[in-house]
Protein backbone atom coordinates (compact mmCIF):
# COMPACT_ATOMS: atom_id res chain seq x y z
CA UNK A 1 0.00 0.00 0.00
CA UNK A 2 1.63 3.45 -1.00
CA UNK A 3 1.48 5.96 1.06
CA UNK A 4 1.16 9.72 -0.09
CA UNK A 5 4.25 11.96 0.30
CA UNK A 6 2.18 13.75 2.69
CA UNK A 7 1.48 11.00 4.60
CA UNK A 8 4.93 10.10 4.77
CA UNK A 9 6.29 13.73 5.73
CA UNK A 10 3.71 13.61 8.39
CA UNK A 11 5.21 10.39 10.29
CA UNK A 12 8.75 11.30 9.59
CA UNK A 13 7.67 14.44 10.95
CA UNK A 14 6.18 12.85 14.33
CA UNK A 15 9.13 9.57 14.59
CA UNK A 16 11.43 12.69 14.47
CA UNK A 17 10.02 14.96 17.22
CA UNK A 18 8.91 11.76 18.85
CA UNK A 19 12.52 10.76 19.31
CA UNK A 20 13.56 14.06 20.15
CA UNK A 21 11.81 13.92 23.19
CA UNK A 22 13.15 10.77 24.14
CA UNK A 23 16.26 12.32 23.77
CA UNK A 24 15.89 15.27 25.75
CA UNK A 25 14.59 13.88 28.59
CA UNK A 26 17.65 11.28 28.57
CA UNK A 27 20.17 14.77 28.48
CA UNK A 28 17.79 15.68 31.26
CA UNK A 29 18.99 13.43 33.13
CA UNK A 30 16.42 10.76 32.25
CA UNK A 31 13.84 13.13 33.66
CA UNK A 32 11.83 15.52 32.65
CA UNK A 33 8.87 17.78 33.20
CA UNK A 34 6.41 19.34 30.75
CA UNK A 35 7.84 22.26 30.68
CA UNK A 36 11.07 21.47 30.54
CA UNK A 37 10.23 19.07 27.21
CA UNK A 38 8.41 22.40 25.65
CA UNK A 39 11.48 24.80 26.50
CA UNK A 40 14.28 22.72 25.11
CA UNK A 41 12.12 21.28 22.09
CA UNK A 42 10.43 24.60 21.06
CA UNK A 43 7.56 22.53 20.44
CA UNK A 44 3.76 23.62 21.26
CA UNK A 45 2.85 22.54 24.44
CA UNK A 46 -0.57 20.61 23.08
CA UNK A 47 1.93 19.06 20.61
CA UNK A 48 4.74 18.09 23.32
CA UNK A 49 1.97 16.47 25.74
CA UNK A 50 0.41 14.35 23.08
CA UNK A 51 3.62 12.77 21.80
CA UNK A 52 4.63 12.22 25.69
CA UNK A 53 1.42 10.46 26.51
CA UNK A 54 1.74 8.16 23.22
CA UNK A 55 5.48 7.49 24.91
CA UNK A 56 4.14 6.50 28.02
CA UNK A 57 1.33 4.59 25.94
CA UNK A 58 4.44 2.48 24.62
CA UNK A 59 6.26 2.13 27.59
CA UNK A 60 8.73 4.27 26.66
CA UNK A 61 8.21 6.93 29.41
CA UNK A 62 6.27 6.77 32.59
CA UNK A 63 4.50 9.66 34.51
CA UNK A 64 5.16 10.32 37.52
CA UNK A 65 1.92 10.39 39.84
CA UNK A 66 2.98 12.89 42.15
CA UNK A 67 5.02 14.98 40.35
CA UNK A 68 3.52 15.08 36.48
CA UNK A 69 7.05 14.28 35.20
CA UNK A 70 7.89 12.33 32.85
CA UNK A 71 10.98 10.05 33.34
CA UNK A 72 12.76 7.11 31.25
CA UNK A 73 11.47 3.37 31.68
CA UNK A 74 13.25 0.08 31.60
CA UNK A 75 12.14 -0.76 28.20
CA UNK A 76 14.87 1.82 26.33
CA UNK A 77 17.26 0.19 28.75
CA UNK A 78 16.96 -3.05 27.75
CA UNK A 79 16.69 -2.46 24.28
CA UNK A 80 20.22 -0.95 24.50
CA UNK A 81 21.59 -2.73 27.16
CA UNK A 82 22.41 0.07 29.20
CA UNK A 83 22.00 0.41 33.59
CA UNK A 84 20.54 2.81 35.47
CA UNK A 85 22.99 5.46 37.07
CA UNK A 86 23.25 5.37 40.80
CA UNK A 87 22.28 8.79 40.31
CA UNK A 88 18.99 7.55 38.65
CA UNK A 89 18.41 5.03 41.05
CA UNK A 90 18.42 7.73 43.57
CA UNK A 91 15.66 9.76 42.38
CA UNK A 92 13.43 6.60 41.91
CA UNK A 93 13.88 5.06 45.22
CA UNK A 94 13.50 8.79 47.23
CA UNK A 95 9.32 8.80 47.41
CA UNK A 96 9.45 4.80 48.35
CA UNK A 97 12.45 5.58 51.44
CA UNK A 98 10.11 8.50 52.65
CA UNK A 99 6.87 6.15 52.85
CA UNK A 100 8.66 3.61 54.11
CA UNK A 101 10.17 5.50 57.23
CA UNK A 102 6.52 7.21 57.35
CA UNK A 103 5.13 3.42 58.00
CA UNK A 104 8.07 2.36 60.15
CA UNK A 105 9.21 5.62 62.02
CA UNK A 106 12.90 4.89 61.34
CA UNK A 107 15.45 5.83 59.16
CA UNK A 108 15.53 4.45 55.75
CA UNK A 109 18.41 4.34 52.79
CA UNK A 110 18.91 3.05 49.20
CA UNK A 111 22.36 2.04 48.06
CA UNK A 112 23.28 1.26 44.79
CA UNK A 113 26.17 -0.89 43.42
CA UNK A 114 28.72 0.89 41.11
CA UNK A 115 32.50 -0.54 40.08
CA UNK A 116 32.78 -2.37 42.88
CA UNK A 117 31.39 0.71 45.48
CA UNK A 118 28.27 0.10 47.56
CA UNK A 119 27.22 4.00 47.68
CA UNK A 120 23.75 5.34 49.50
CA UNK A 121 22.18 7.11 46.74
CA UNK A 122 18.54 7.96 48.24
CA UNK A 123 17.88 8.20 51.99
CA UNK A 124 15.22 9.45 54.73
CA UNK A 125 14.94 10.24 58.67
CA UNK A 126 12.21 10.09 60.66
CA UNK A 127 11.42 13.05 62.84
CA UNK A 128 12.97 11.14 66.06
CA UNK A 129 15.67 12.98 67.67
CA UNK A 130 17.15 9.63 68.43
CA UNK A 131 17.96 7.99 64.94
CA UNK A 132 20.53 6.61 62.74
CA UNK A 133 21.80 9.98 59.97
CA UNK A 134 23.03 8.81 56.37
CA UNK A 135 24.63 10.94 54.11
CA UNK A 136 24.25 10.58 50.28
CA UNK A 137 27.08 9.35 48.22
CA UNK A 138 28.54 7.66 51.47
CA UNK A 139 30.34 4.43 50.92
CA UNK A 140 29.64 1.23 52.88
CA UNK A 141 31.71 -1.98 53.47
CA UNK A 142 29.93 -5.06 51.83
CA UNK A 143 30.93 -7.13 54.13
CA UNK A 144 29.96 -5.22 57.54
CA UNK A 145 26.35 -4.01 56.12
CA UNK A 146 23.42 -5.13 55.45
CA UNK A 147 22.73 -2.85 52.02
CA UNK A 148 25.92 -4.23 51.04
CA UNK A 149 24.93 -7.81 52.15
CA UNK A 150 21.78 -7.88 50.45
CA UNK A 151 23.49 -6.81 46.59
CA UNK A 152 26.23 -9.04 46.62
CA UNK A 153 24.29 -12.64 47.67
CA UNK A 154 22.30 -11.87 44.13
CA UNK A 155 24.84 -11.03 41.68
CA UNK A 156 25.90 -13.45 39.27
CA UNK A 157 28.19 -16.54 40.71
CA UNK A 158 31.58 -15.11 39.17
CA UNK A 159 31.01 -11.21 39.89
CA UNK A 160 30.01 -12.63 43.58
CA UNK A 161 33.63 -14.28 43.93
CA UNK A 162 35.63 -11.90 42.15
CA UNK A 163 34.29 -8.97 45.17
CA UNK A 164 34.44 -11.44 48.11
CA UNK A 165 38.05 -12.03 47.10
CA UNK A 166 39.14 -8.51 46.76
CA UNK A 167 37.70 -8.25 50.47
CA UNK A 168 40.17 -7.05 53.68
CA UNK A 169 37.61 -8.37 55.72
CA UNK A 170 38.27 -5.02 57.98
CA UNK A 171 37.42 -5.72 61.79
CA UNK A 172 34.51 -2.39 62.68
CA UNK A 173 32.74 -3.54 65.80
CA UNK A 174 33.23 -7.45 67.73
CA UNK A 175 30.36 -8.62 65.63
CA UNK A 176 31.92 -7.88 62.11
CA UNK A 177 32.42 -10.81 59.79
CA UNK A 178 36.51 -10.98 59.11
CA UNK A 179 36.73 -14.06 57.63
CA UNK A 180 35.78 -15.10 53.84
CA UNK A 181 34.23 -18.33 54.92
CA UNK A 182 31.88 -16.62 57.48
CA UNK A 183 31.11 -14.03 54.89
CA UNK A 184 30.23 -16.67 52.16
CA UNK A 185 28.25 -18.59 54.64
CA UNK A 186 26.42 -15.51 55.12
CA UNK A 187 25.64 -14.70 51.54
CA UNK A 188 23.88 -18.27 51.10
CA UNK A 189 21.31 -17.43 54.06
CA UNK A 190 20.83 -14.01 52.57
CA UNK A 191 19.99 -15.99 49.15
CA UNK A 192 18.08 -17.92 50.53
CA UNK A 193 15.81 -15.38 52.78
CA UNK A 194 15.56 -12.42 50.29
CA UNK A 195 16.72 -10.45 53.38
CA UNK A 196 20.04 -9.02 55.20
CA UNK A 197 20.97 -8.38 58.64
CA UNK A 198 23.70 -5.94 59.92
CA UNK A 199 23.15 -7.02 63.41
CA UNK A 200 25.65 -4.31 65.24
CA UNK A 201 28.27 -5.43 62.74
CA UNK A 202 29.39 -2.15 61.09
CA UNK A 203 28.49 -0.01 64.48
CA UNK A 204 27.73 -1.02 67.62
CA UNK A 205 23.96 -0.24 69.15
CA UNK A 206 22.89 -0.25 65.52
CA UNK A 207 20.89 -2.53 63.61
CA UNK A 208 19.96 -2.76 60.18
CA UNK A 209 17.62 -5.19 57.58
CA UNK A 210 17.72 -4.43 53.77
CA UNK A 211 16.64 -6.31 50.73
CA UNK A 212 17.70 -6.90 47.44
CA UNK A 213 16.70 -4.25 44.46
CA UNK A 214 16.97 -6.19 40.73
CA UNK A 215 17.34 -4.94 37.13
CA UNK A 216 15.91 -6.07 34.28
CA UNK A 217 19.12 -8.46 34.07
CA UNK A 218 17.71 -10.08 37.12
CA UNK A 219 20.45 -9.47 38.73
CA UNK A 220 20.58 -6.92 41.96
CA UNK A 221 22.03 -3.72 41.52
CA UNK A 222 20.68 -1.88 44.53
CA UNK A 223 19.39 -2.83 48.19
CA UNK A 224 16.53 -0.99 50.28
CA UNK A 225 17.25 -0.45 54.08
CA UNK A 226 16.02 0.32 57.22
CA UNK A 227 17.95 1.20 60.04
CA UNK A 228 17.75 2.60 63.44
CA UNK A 229 19.31 1.90 66.81
CA UNK A 230 19.71 -1.73 68.81
CA UNK A 231 16.69 -0.78 71.70
CA UNK A 232 14.07 -0.07 69.09
CA UNK A 233 15.19 -2.51 66.01
CA UNK A 234 14.35 -5.67 68.61
CA UNK A 235 14.60 -9.06 67.21
CA UNK A 236 10.66 -8.92 67.13
CA UNK A 237 10.36 -5.50 65.37
CA UNK A 238 13.14 -6.85 62.73
CA UNK A 239 10.87 -10.39 61.65
CA UNK A 240 7.99 -7.64 61.60
CA UNK A 241 9.71 -5.18 58.82
CA UNK A 242 10.77 -8.36 56.64
CA UNK A 243 7.60 -8.05 54.44
CA UNK A 244 7.10 -4.04 53.95
CA UNK A 245 10.75 -3.65 53.26
CA UNK A 246 10.49 -6.85 50.74
CA UNK A 247 7.37 -5.75 49.31
CA UNK A 248 8.70 -2.09 48.66
CA UNK A 249 11.81 -3.34 47.30
CA UNK A 250 9.61 -5.43 44.53
CA UNK A 251 8.39 -1.98 43.77
CA UNK A 252 11.60 -0.43 43.09
CA UNK A 253 12.27 -3.50 41.36
CA UNK A 254 9.44 -3.48 39.00
CA UNK A 255 10.51 0.29 38.13
CA UNK A 256 13.91 -1.40 36.79
CA UNK A 257 12.11 -3.39 34.44
CA UNK A 258 12.61 -6.50 36.54
CA UNK A 259 9.65 -9.11 36.81
CA UNK A 260 8.93 -10.88 39.85
CA UNK A 261 9.47 -14.22 38.22
CA UNK A 262 13.11 -13.11 36.48
CA UNK A 263 14.39 -12.47 39.72
CA UNK A 264 16.57 -15.14 41.43
CA UNK A 265 14.06 -17.24 43.45
CA UNK A 266 13.44 -16.26 47.13
CA UNK A 267 11.79 -18.04 50.18
CA UNK A 268 10.61 -16.90 53.69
Amino acid sequence: MKHSPEAARLTHQSLERGLRILETVALNGGAATLAETVRRTALHRSTAHHLLQTLVSFGYLRQDPATRGYELTAKLFRLTARVWTPEQIGRMAEPVAAELTSLTGESTSVAAYHDGEVTIVAKCDPGNPFRVEQQIGATRPIHATAVGKAIVAFLPVAERAAITAQLGFERYTPHTLVTRAAFEAELQRIHSAGYALDDEEHYEGIRCIAAPIFAYTGHAIASLCIVGPKVRMTRQKLRALREPLRERAQTLSTALGCADESAPRRTA
